[in-house]
């Protein structure tokens, strides 16, 4: 039978909401700096991390917490939050926001030629 090891966290049970608290914060703050407001990445992170802290400030106990995040402990959450703090500055080193070319948007999809010859082979 395999056994699940969950990581603990470098601290006592009774601040673990608020390491994980200051562990979001740290993250709004620390993707503010060189990233623009309107870069994907920084949206995406700045609404996934507001609405946890949202959910943790809206208080309840920890498992109340877990629940309304709905993604898992929050010892696997803080592990998510610290691998999120490492990725920010690669991804200001390595500015995928900031691209030299054109991209192509589509309003209408092509019609997929595979699909009209699967249509007449029914």
């Amino acid at each position: 039978m395999l056994a699940v090891v969950v990581p603990r966290l470098p601290f006592a049970a009774a601040s673990r909401r608020a390491t994980y608290e200051a562990i979001c914060e740290e993250v709004l703050r620390e993707v503010e700096v060189g990233i623009p407001s309107d870069a994907g990445y920084r949206e995406a992170v700045t609404k996934l991390y507001a609405e946890r802290l949202a959910k943790v400030r809206a208080g309840g106990s920890v498992r109340e917490i877990e629940d309304a995040i709905g993604e898992g402990q929050i010892e696997e959450m803080y592990e998510a939050a610290k691998d999120e703090l490492a990725l920010i500055p690669k991804m200001r080193a390595w500015k995928p926001w900031d691209f030299d070319h054109e991209i192509e948007i589509i309003e209408e999809p092509k019609e997929n030629p595979y699909f009209a010859e699967a249509a007449k082979e029914d």
